[in-house]
């Protein structure tokens, strides 16, 4: 079976055992459940295919599903627009016939961003922005965002990625208060990144070199969970400001889907925002101390 077969197959067991059969409408029944979640014949009976059908496609077999089994088989398994995505990419990925499934392991290149969007990310002296590319690589950091977090400029060039620094750097173990959360949300966003382009070599060697130094890393990558980053609240404990909540937004710049620009604020009025402005003032005193 091809490697991007037994990730189909890893996929879709994973996700069925993480449903809660209660909560699917299915009839009960008095059969012991051996293992936690659907059945087989349960998803294949909810997606409205046969059970040898999703048999076979949770063997990894090559099979193409339509684009309405597809849907089927993401409301079957309760998946989100994330894991739906996924989904779609491990069958083209498995799929001989797919320009995907013919892709060969393509050699790293380096990766730049657009001296405009270089020029934004310095402009914004009170906003903190970090701007990852593929992989998860941290190719941009203002002023602020390297106070807040860390100074990725200082890190060697293949030390500057963001799921290496949380899971890696005793620093941002201590810096986030639900590292837990922010470091698997790392791992996930890397999970769905891995399945749309397996063959990537950077990306293979990030992993496994994750693996072999972070048993969290190891743990919620075989859970085989994905997460799309689009918005959400970070909890800091700073060394220098103390508490703070901080939100993001993404942007993707047109024309460089492989870019993201996230953008960090903090509610008006609130101690966190009194903490961040803190902070800018801190960082222009004292810019060799960042971190």
């Amino acid at each position: 079976m091809a490697a991007t077969n037994r990730e189909l197959a890893d996929f879709l067991r994973r996700a069925r055992s993480q449903q809660d059969p209660q909560r699917t409408g299915l009839p009960a029944d008095a059969r012991v459940r051996r293992v936690p979640g659907l059945r087989r014949e349960e998803v294949a009976l909810l997606a409205g295919v046969s059970t040898d059908y999703y048999a076979r496609l949770e063997q990894g077999r090559r099979i193409v599903p339509s684009p309405a089994v597809i849907d089927a088989l993401a409301r079957a398994l309760n998946l989100d627009q994330a894991g739906r995505n996924h989904l779609e990419d491990l069958i083209g990925n498995g799929t001989a016939g797919s320009p995907r499934g013919r892709q060969t392991t393509t050699t790293p290149t380096v990766q730049r961003i657009r001296p405009g969007v270089q020029r934004l990310v310095d402009s914004l002296d009170t906003v903190p922005v970090l701007v990852l590319g593929r992989r998860g690589n941290v190719l941009a950091a203002n002023r602020l965002a390297r106070a807040l977090f860390a100074d990725f400029e200082r890190m060697p060039a293949r030390e500057r990625n963001y799921a290496r620094w949380i899971l890696l750097d005793p620093d941002a173990r201590n810096l986030f208060v639900d590292w837990d959360q922010q470091a698997r949300t790392a791992v996930e966003s890397l999970r769905l990144e891995y399945g749309a382009d397996p063959n990537d070599r950077a990306t293979t060697e990030l992993i496994d070199e994750l693996r072999a130094q972070s048993p969290e890393f190891d743990q919620w990558w075989n859970e085989h969970r994905v997460y799309q980053r689009t918005y959400g609240t970070k909890r800091l404990h700073h060394p220098v400001v103390g508490e703070l909540s901080i939100d993001y937004e993404t942007l993707t710049p047109p024309g460089d889907k492989e870019t993201t620009v996230f953008l960090y604020s903090t509610e008006p009025n609130s101690s966190s925002q009194r903490a961040l402005n803190l902070l800018a003032s801190w960082s222009l005193r004292a810019p060799d101390a960042i971190h």
